[in-house]
């Protein structure tokens, strides 16, 4: 799901060319998706999803690569305010879905670098249409998981964990029945 982004009209010096930078009122869409990050990391033959501090340049691209709409003027991603970076950060940062996960106590963080190649193999792999790779990176990412999840054979349980479920069903069941056993 894409966002608008509006800009007002602006003026500043560059100091680069020694002049003055008019920027005309302009409105343009934006989409994080996986198609935005394949091309960033393209561009930049790096992994963009990593903990590594992004360059301002680095993150101005990212949103000229999110850019969807056709046209847009160079010089409105030099025009880009702080309430727009948040805007843009907060909606980036969003999970747009209702599925949430129980996290494992001792579950451990995988190490593996996530590019766009690696998330379109596990598109791949889990049978994922390609049309969904203009979807919202987050929303992908947890479509992803839930298929890993359903797809995973289940958790074998100790028997110290089947013993306490029984126990827990059948005082459940005395309660109920008003029973001693």
């Amino acid at each position: 799901m894409p966002i608008v982004i509006e800009l007002p009209q602006r003026e500043w010096f560059d100091e680069g060319s020694s002049e003055f930078v008019t920027v005309r009122k302009e409105s343009f869409q934006i989409e994080h998706s996986l198609v935005s990050l394949s091309k960033w990391e393209s561009k930049w033959c790096k992994p963009f999803l990593s903990k590594d501090k992004k360059t301002d340049e680095e993150i101005v691209d990212y949103i000229r690569c999110m850019t969807i709409t056709q046209n847009v003027s160079p010089n409105a991603y030099a025009g880009l305010t702080a309430d727009i970076f948040s805007q843009i950060e907060t909606y980036v940062n969003a999970p747009m879905t209702a599925t949430w996960f129980n996290e494992s106590k001792n579950q451990t963080k995988s190490r593996e670098t996530v590019t766009a190649e690696l998330i379109y193999y596990w598109m791949i792999a889990q049978n994922i249409p390609m049309e969904c790779q203009k979807w919202h990176l987050n929303r992908l990412l947890t479509l992803i998981r839930v298929c890993s999840i359903k797809n995973s054979p289940p958790k074998k349980r100790s028997k110290r964990e089947m013993l306490s479920e029984r126990a827990a069903l059948n005082q459940a069941r005395k309660a109920k029945y008003n029973t001693r056993g």
